[in-house]
């Protein structure tokens, strides 16, 4: 979170989940969580900067295959009201509405909001979502990221 913080203001942070990992090789559980703020970034440098966050955690884009392992992945989902298709970034992100461990957390924090170009609220494509495993993680987020904030 604090990572975030230095470029995106009223952060919100929602409960993290537990979730099944979808596609890929075999793996571990994934813990999932949604954060909502506000930036005055453009939406190519609010994705470079998150991109340097996962590095900095040691990720890495070298190897074969999607959906591997890895110890931070960071999407844009949404970005206000718009829709973009750039190379190398889609908004509202293209998978959004068929991936229920992105929809279960995003709608803790906007489940009244409509997702550009889906004419849905966020509830909504929840409610029509294909069904995967999504568990509420017991411990509050600001003591596992060791922030003492939320």
């Amino acid at each position: 979170m604090d990572g975030l913080r230095a470029f995106v203001s009223s952060l919100r942070l929602s409960p993290l989940y537990v979730t099944e990992p979808v596609g890929g090789p075999p793996q571990p559980d994934f813990l999932n969580a949604a954060v909502a703020g506000r930036t005055a970034l453009s939406p190519l440098d609010l994705l470079a900067r998150m991109k340097g966050l996962e590095e900095a955690a040691g990720r890495t884009r070298t190897g074969v295959g999607r959906n591997r392992p890895r110890p931070l992945d960071l999407d844009l989902l949404l970005y206000g009201d718009e829709r973009l298709d750039l190379p190398g970034l889609v908004v509202p992100h293209p998978r959004l509405a068929d991936r229920r461990f992105v929809l279960v957390p995003l709608s803790d924090l906007l489940p009244d909001r409509l997702v550009p170009g889906l004419g849905k609220s966020v509830s909504e494509l929840l409610a029509a979502a294909p069904p995967s495993r999504v568990e509420r993680w017991p411990v509050p987020p600001a003591e596992t990221l060791g922030t003492g904030r939320t």
